[in-house]
Order: C-alpha cells, then structure tokens, then sequence
C-alpha cells in the first residue's frame, strides 16, 4: 500500500482529497439489466469494493469511507437482509488478512444495536487486528443512519450537562463532532454517489457541510479504478472556500 509520501503521483500532479467518502448505490440495478438476481449484483458490488480500496491506497487517499448498510436498509426484504449479512461475513473473512497485510486500518461506524453476535464479534476482530495499521483508514458505514447518529451524540452531551460535567452554554460544533460515530476522522473533502442518484440519502449529514458532491451515472458493481481517478480529477477542479472568499487546498 503507497504512503502519501510515495504515491506514485509524477511531479505537478494534483494530490488527491484526503479523504474521500462513497454513495455504494447500483447493484440491483446492475443485476436488472442482466436479468440477474440482485443478490449477483451485490457479489458483485463486493469485486468494487475490493478495487477501489486498492485503488485509493495506490492514488494516495489517506481515508476512505464507504457506506455498505444503511439503517433503513431493514425494510427490504428479509432474504436480501440475510444475504446482505452474509456478504458482510464473507467480506471479513475472506479479505481481513489481505486488509491487514497491506497496512489497512479498518474502522467500522455505526448503531451495533441488534446486530449478530457474530457480526459484532467479527467487527471487533477487525478493528482490533487493524488498529495499529498506518495506511489506508478504511471506515465502513454499517447499520448506519446519520440523523441516528447525530442524536446519539446530543444525548451523550445531555448526559454530561445532566451530570453537571458540562454546561449548556460549551456545546458547541466541536463538542458535537468529538461524539459522533466519526470523532477523530477528517470530514470528507469528497463524496462519491454511484448510479446517477443525486441525493445524500442520510449519509454523514453533519461531516459533509464543506465537501464536494460528484454524481456518476457508473453503477457500482461497475466501478473501477479509473472511475475513482476521473472523480478526482473533477475534484482538483473545484474551488474549496467554506464560506470564505479565498480558495482552500484539501489535506
């Protein structure tokens, strides 16, 4: 896995955002027009996944975000829930050690609620294996509703307020980041949606005030490593100034 320092990037080149986050949206869609189960188009999702980790890790992202799971995702049908789940141990099993091996950090946010057991476990061994990992951050969105979130945060700072530990008149946007889901991660300088979709979907509302939005018709199980170059490259031609007048640089 490149580091930032050897990106392989050629002299003049554009670093890429430091940290990028991705809409994973397409996979029935995919299968439809195949006339495959959805459950082909979802395998197939889990091949893109694996390129674009690789992917972001050659082009030198520091942190990669990827929503896998909503949280309203438990009112679709129970057999593609199972077969989600599935996926999901599959996906650990089979890919925790190449993970680990080419220095991935593996972050997992979101409600663990009424998750399995075994999935929980298998979350824990993840993140425990991976924690002291230096390369890639790769934050797994799973389970997770970002109006959800954010009022987990506001309840742990009434605790504190009720406890007398703090004061209402210190909450402030600071406080609230440091009890979200994502304390200590960098907010997204990018965020990816596959499949044409143009909406957010409830995808890390709080983290994505300043960051570029870039909308691709690629449905995911399409995605390639070249999708997420071109997506960058879209990136290197905005002008960030959260809500100044000056342009900032990302990292």
């Amino acid at each position: 896995m490149l580091s930032r320092a050897d990106d392989g990037m050629s002299p003049g080149q554009a670093k890429p955002p430091r940290h990028i986050a991705i809409i994973m949206d397409g996979n029935g869609r995919w299968a439809k027009q195949r006339s495959l189960p959805r459950a082909a188009g979802h395998r197939k999702g889990v091949e893109a996944v694996r390129t674009v980790v690789r992917a972001a890790g050659e082009q030198g992202v520091e942190y990669l975000t990827l929503f896998s799971f909503s949280s309203e995702n438990w009112s679709r049908p129970q057999s593609e829930i199972e077969m989600l789940m599935a996926l999901m141990k599959r996906f650990i099993q089979q890919d925790l050690s190449e993970l680990h091996k080419n220095n991935v950090k593996v972050r997992v946010i979101g409600a663990r609620d009424h998750l399995e057991p075994e999935i929980v476990g298998l979350i824990e061994q993840t993140e425990a294996l991976t924690r002291d990992n230096t390369g890639l951050n790769l934050i797994v969105a799973f389970n997770y509703g970002a109006q959800a979130e954010i009022a987990r945060a506001a309840a742990k700072l009434a605790v504190q307020v009720q406890s007398g530990a703090l004061d209402v008149s210190e909450i402030t946007p600071e406080k609230i980041t440091s009890k979200l889901d994502t304390a200590n991660i960098p907010d997204p300088d990018l965020m990816i949606r596959t499949s044409g979709e143009q909406r957010l979907s409830n995808f890390l509302l709080w983290q994505l005030a300043y960051t570029e939005l870039v909308f691709v018709d690629t449905l995911w199980p399409d995605f390639t490593a070249e999708t997420l170059k071109l997506a960058i490259q879209d990136f290197n031609t905005r002008e960030r100034r959260f809500g100044g007048v000056t342009a900032q640089v990302s990292g």
